[in-house]
């Protein structure tokens, strides 16, 4: 539920007297930034607090530097964002029904035997000698196979299989020589870390930040101390899809501080952009996305082909994505549009999930820049990848767009109105 804070009494009275500054109509501004007058006049007048975009596309229009933007009420989620549940139990419990449902829990070894002996049919002993060489070097393809799968299909299809190799990557670890328990362990820690990125994507952000930090805790196990800093990051993608911008930039300031490789400070100076770009800080924002460009290539040059890559591997220039990404953010729809336009066009053919994600924020700038017809049209291209892909994450810039659509009534939006109401 979203918790509004009283506006504050000096917003409405700002906008009408820059307005008028800058010689606007109220006409005027409301062709800029495509609300209607009746809406901004009720602003103006302290009547209707201005929603965070709002608010964004005015200061953008009157030239405000950010000031504008500030003053509005800040809007976020009233409850705060969800501690990790504690690793408790040794013991992962996996359930799959015939429907394709499937759940997992980890709990106490206690709370199984409790259970009873019959509630769980064992698969096996582990075999007393197992080449760990060649169980890593599997494990190595089949985890770029699964990452592709994700671009490609639900959470619910490529979990369990996920979760049950990190299950064989941990378990073979305790029976390895040292150099190859390391390198299982590091493995299982990438495998966790993509775990938490796709539970997150079912709307699991206590799920998402357990499996994070399950991913840190075999990570440092295995002796790569690394994945804590990137864990911060992906705790900040929490926070952004939350719409909590002060704490998105501190958790990426944190790990830009203890990442110890320009990869991760590339991610999190990204990340850091992008809260910015949410509390409408354009020069930081920028300036962060310079860094994460100068970072991010640096880190290309030392990439080394057995390691999984750290953060998405579909995008072609991460950076200038981003860039696009918080255009939006800023107030500025129609340029963020033209940098989206480019770089979606490039999204390589299979991956779906990016091809959504990235291609409903392209719809969403077209949108809020009145270009609502043409959104409709980009998001009906969409439509199969998004069923196929149901992303959480994804459904919060559909909402967002339907509420563009209700401000602008058109044909185009009637005809996509039916499959919108199912993806809100």
């Amino acid at each position: 539920m979203l918790h509004q804070p009283r506006q504050p009494l000096g917003f409405g009275p700002e906008l009408r007297r820059l307005r008028l500054a800058r010689g606007f109509t109220l006409g005027q501004l409301s062709a800029l930034v495509h609300y209607s007058k009746s809406q901004l006049s009720k602003v103006e007048r302290g009547l209707k607090a201005p929603s965070a975009q709002l608010a964004r596309l005015c200061d953008t229009a009157l030239e405000a530097d950010g000031d504008l933007a500030a003053s509005a009420p800040s809007f976020t989620l009233s409850s705060p964002t969800p501690e990790p549940a504690s690793d408790e139990g040794e013991t992962w419990l996996m359930r799959l029904d015939p429907t394709g449902g499937a759940s997992f829990e980890s709990v106490p070894r206690r709370s199984v035997v409790a259970a009873g002996a019959a509630s769980v049919v064992p698969l096996g002993r582990p075999a007393p000698r197992t080449d760990s060489s060649a169980v890593l070097h599997t494990a190595r393809s089949l985890f770029a196979h699964y990452r592709s799968l994700g671009q490609s299909a639900g959470p619910h299809l490529v979990l369990p299989p996920l979760i049950a190799q990190t299950h064989t990557l941990r378990s073979l670890a305790h029976q390895a020589d040292l150099r190859s328990r390391n390198g299982l362990l590091s493995l299982a820690s990438r495998y966790a870390e993509y775990i938490g990125w796709l539970v997150q994507e079912t709307g699991d952000e206590r799920g998402a930040l357990w499996w994070t930090d399950r991913a840190v805790e075999l990570a440092e196990d295995g002796g790569d101390h690394g994945l804590a800093a990137y864990a911060l990051v992906r705790r900040a993608l929490v926070t952004l899809y939350r719409g909590d911008a002060a704490q998105t930039v501190e958790l990426a300031r944190r790990a830009r501080r203890l990442a110890g490789s320009d990869r991760v400070r590339g991610l999190a100076a990204q990340r850091e952009a992008q809260g910015h770009a949410l509390a409408g800080d354009h020069r930081s924002c920028m300036r962060d996305l310079e860094s994460a460009r100068e970072l991010l290539a640096s880190a290309d040059e030392d990439t080394r082909e057995q390691t999984p890559v750290i953060g998405s591997s579909t995008l072609a220039d991460p950076v200038s994505m981003i860039t696009g990404w918080c255009l939006y953010d800023l107030g500025l729809p129609a340029e963020a549009a033209r940098v989206l336009d480019r770089q979606t066009a490039v999204l390589p053919p299979h991956a779906l999930r990016s091809q959504a994600r990235y291609g409903i924020r392209r719809a969403l700038a077209h949108a809020a820049a009145g270009e609502v017809d043409h959104a409709c049209a980009v998001v009906q291209t969409l439509t199969a990848a998004t069923d196929s892909v149901a992303s959480a994450t994804i459904r919060t810039d559909l909402r967002r767009l339907a509420h563009v659509l209700r401000r602008h009534p058109t044909r185009s939006g009637s005809e996509l109105a039916p499959w919108l109401a199912t993806h809100i």
